[in-house]
């Protein structure tokens, strides 16, 4: 399920994130992504080590790889992409859109898909504006976050035009939460996918 594009895809969703772990508001905002937005395929790209994250994930990259694929195993238009595991880190956006396009093929439009809560932080991202060359941005609502357009807009020109919404239900399920919560031996069901529970729990993951 992951490696290389295969089949010609001219609408890609790139969806980045640690996934430590997936959870079902991952499985959310992209199968919403993909909707509205008409996509042929949405790419879920784990980070080797995020820029913007102090600590390194707690499950490894081949944990972390694993769980994706267990969870978007009957998704025909999911797909698990490592260029940024395969590369060493950090995983900075603008390098990674850029190696989507190169597997995706010149003719391939990619959106990346973020939450607002991101997108406030996009100045403070490297090279911006060559991310906004590079994908539109599918941004969906999180709890307790409104995008502050203006101000975005006077840091970083043209980013109005650039912007897709996405309608998406407000799911305020947190990795940082799972994790707590497999730790304390509280439950995770009906937070991630039963698959990813099952592996979480075969490998003991997360616990003190």
């Amino acid at each position: 399920m992951g490696g290389r594009l295969t089949a010609p895809h001219h609408r890609v969703g790139v969806l980045g994130g640690t996934f430590d772990p997936l959870h079902l508001g991952h499985l959310i905002i992209a199968e919403e992504a993909r909707a509205a937005l008409g996509l042929d395929v949405v790419l879920f790209v784990p980070a080797r080590r995020s820029p913007l994250k102090d600590t390194a994930p707690i499950a490894t990259d081949d944990q972390r790889a694993a769980m994706i694929e267990r969870a978007i195993g009957g998704a025909p238009a999911f797909r698990l992409s490592r260029v940024d595991l395969d590369r060493p880190g950090p995983s900075y956006t603008v390098e990674t859109l850029a190696l989507v396009q190169a597997e995706a093929g010149p003719a391939a439009a990619l959106w990346f898909i973020l939450g607002a809560d991101a997108l406030a932080d996009l100045p403070a991202w490297r090279d911006p504006a060559a991310i906004l060359d590079a994908a539109r941005l599918a941004v969906f609502d999180r709890p307790g976050h409104i995008a502050d357009l203006a101000a975005l807009a006077a840091q970083i020109p043209g980013i109005r035009g650039r912007i897709d919404a996405i309608p998406a239900p407000l799911i305020g399920i947190s990795a940082t939460d799972l994790r707590r919560r497999a730790a304390a031996g509280r439950p995770i069901r009906y937070q991630v996918p039963a698959s990813v529970e099952a592996y979480i729990s075969a490998h003991r993951l997360y616990r003190r």
